[in-house]
């Protein structure tokens, strides 16, 4: 991603901002940042505003797939099957309904690239987009904001969200304000579980079979 924004003379890490965001053409940026959930408004409005103007939203959106299918050619390289587990992500994605899930709807309009790694990196960045537009609908049905599920997630925490640009104090101020929920922990594993459910659902699109190759390539030593 740093070499194609290097490439196409964007700022640093706006790419990831502009490119991803870019099928919905040049949304405003306090959409984008509602979009993204995770990084705090002023970040994805200083990269937003920074790299629109200086690449439209369909060469974006090229750039970043360019940089997808790079890093899948390279990272990727000698996976067996790797175009029969593309397929199999696209046939999940094709038939999955997008109602709702914008970037997910957005990504699987655009062109797919025909080298195997590359269109698997691609199948997966797809499969991506589905499985977090549901994650965030199953955040909001828990009554959760994103900013309180990775502080919920032992995983995660404040780490993640100095990680992902909130500026110290403000994450503090996420943390203390979550964590007087008591009932943070417990909304965030029913978000958890309703989101695998819904992402089972758009799996069930392929037979037993199926879904053992996919995960067998997927977990394979090669990938």
């Amino acid at each position: 991603m740093a070499q194609a924004e290097a490439d196409l003379g964007l700022p640093e890490r706006s790419l990831y901002f502009r490119g991803r965001s870019a099928v919905l053409g040049d949304p405003p940026t306090s959409i984008v940042a509602n979009l993204f959930g995770l990084f705090p408004e002023w970040l994805v409005t200083a990269m937003v505003e920074q790299s629109t103007p200086k690449i439209s939203s369909t060469a974006a959106i090229k750039g970043y797939s360019r940089a997808c299918a790079v890093w899948g050619s390279e990272k990727l390289r000698g996976t067996e099957a790797a175009d029969e587990a593309a397929e199999l992500l696209y046939r999940v994605a094709d038939q999955a309904d997008l109602t709702a899930l914008p970037l997910a709807a957005g990504w699987r309009e655009q062109e797919r690239p025909d080298e195997p790694e590359a269109r698997l990196s691609h199948a997966l960045m797809l499969a991506r987009e589905v499985r977090g537009g549901l994650h965030f609908a199953a955040l909001r049905t828990a009554g959760l904001s994103v900013a309180e599920a990775t502080i919920a997630n032992p995983e995660s925490g404040r780490p993640r969200l100095l990680k992902t640009g909130w500026r110290p104090e403000d994450a503090d101020r996420l943390v203390g304000r979550a964590e007087s929920r008591p009932d943070l922990h417990e909304r965030w594993v029913r978000a958890e579980e309703l989101t695998d459910e819904m992402f089972a659902e758009t799996m069930k699109v392929l037979d037993r079979s199926e879904t053992a190759r996919l995960v067998a390539v997927l977990t394979s030593d090669q990938a």
